[in-house]
């Protein structure tokens, strides 16, 4: 019924291609047959299992009996009254079937030492006529199997790259969404984790932030963002060796796709300049990051546990006068000269925007000259 080369032959290229140990497939196959056998000579509440030789490609079937006393069990075609009073007084009692169940009586007869929930083995009959049928139902069991521990597979490797940059192939674009061919498993970056603006084609090579593992009725789908703050960060991260060895840390990532990002750093080292740790020298750092990223502008400043100083810096290149924080409502009210109150807004509000989603604060705008109008007149530049 079976060839043994292809079988030594398949297993082998599995676990050497595929990473699916012979051990699991072994396991598989001999589950597949007992299923094959059971849907064909088993009777109900049969326990069978089955053993396979991979050397002589011997098989074995056996049925187990699980060891019981009759305070398990319900004996009989009938529960009486007493019976089912000691069932809800006492714990849940299954009724007695001969094929899945032997008496602790019984077991003891058969193996010395016997205890309750103990397995009692019986070997079974090797049908004759246990041919095409049953060698097909175990062969989609096997397959069944084979795509199972695949699966598993694949969910412990990329499992393992979660929170990193990986790269695959543009494979197709589908209702908005990019489908990446990852090798052994799909990636998709969906629309909303794009970055506005890039195009790709079938065939090219693209880089993403992995995020997460999922599994779907259609296998594991690894879902992949270009967009993702974190995929800034770990850009930074091959290009500036600090922060990968954790004397550079990142602390706050604002991030607008495709447009401009502020990203703050701080340094654990008093003699390393963490901003020039991510723009590096003649820029060439910052300059390779904005390159992946299409030429997204990014504002690399050095983070400030004083929140006055943060937001100051958070707002650069704009410079302010002064900065009045208010712990309760977590605001903070900025003035700055006529002539920088573009600047620090940004266009659309994007400065300002960025700033306030790098330090945690809503921040207000107000430019110096203002402050000498009438309050009815006073405008607040921005809010976040």
């Amino acid at each position: 019924m079976f060839d043994l080369k292809v079988i030594h032959s398949v297993l082998e290229q599995l676990e050497q291609e595929r990473g699916i140990p012979k051990e699991k497939m072994l396991e598989a196959i001999e589950l597949a047959l007992a299923t094959a056998y059971k849907k064909e000579y088993g009777k109900k509440g049969q326990i069978v299992r089955a053993t396979f030789d991979m050397d002589s490609g011997k098989v074995e079937f056996l049925q187990v009996k699980i060891v019981v006393d009759e305070s398990k069990v319900i004996m009989g075609e009938e529960e009486d009254e007493q019976d089912i009073e000691n069932t809800a007084q006492d714990e849940i009692r299954v009724r007695f079937n001969p094929e899945h169940h032997i008496l602790l009586a019984d077991a003891k007869k058969i193996k010395k030492g016997a205890q309750v929930d103990d397995e009692v083995v019986f070997p079974l009959e090797l049908k004759a006529d246990y041919g095409r049928i049953a060698a097909q139902t175990a062969k989609q069991v096997i397959i069944q199997k084979i795509r199972e521990a695949e699966k598993v597979s694949v969910v412990n490797e990329f499992g393992k790259k979660e929170g990193e940059i990986v790269s695959g192939t543009v494979q197709r674009a589908e209702r908005g969404a990019l489908f990446i061919d990852m090798g052994r498993a799909m990636g998709i970056i969906p629309y909303e984790d794009q970055i506005p603006g890039e195009y790709y084609k079938q065939g090219e090579r693209i880089r993403a932030y992995l995020y997460a593992v999922e599994e779907t009725p259609k296998g594991i789908m690894l879902k992949l963002s270009r967009s993702h703050p974190q995929f800034l960060k770990k850009l930074f991260e091959i290009e500036a060796p600090e922060i990968a060895q954790g004397t550079v840390e990142v602390k706050a990532i604002a991030r607008e796709a495709g447009s401009r990002s502020k990203i703050a750093v701080h340094s654990i080292d008093s003699h390393i300049d963490p901003v020039g740790s991510l723009v590096g020298q003649r820029g060439v750092r910052v300059s390779t990051v904005m390159s992946e990223l299409g030429g997204e502008k990014i504002d690399i400043i050095e983070w400030d546990g004083d929140a006055s100083k943060f937001i100051e810096k958070a707002l650069s290149p704009a410079k302010t006068i002064s900065i009045i924080v208010h712990k309760e409502d977590n605001r903070a009210e900025v003035t700055v000269a006529d002539d920088q109150q573009s600047l620090a807004i940004g266009k659309g509000g994007q400065n300002v925007r960025l700033a306030a989603k790098l330090t945690g604060w809503k921040i207000d705008i107000r430019s110096s000259g203002t402050l000498s109008k009438p309050a009815e007149e006073t405008k607040e530049a921005a809010t976040e």
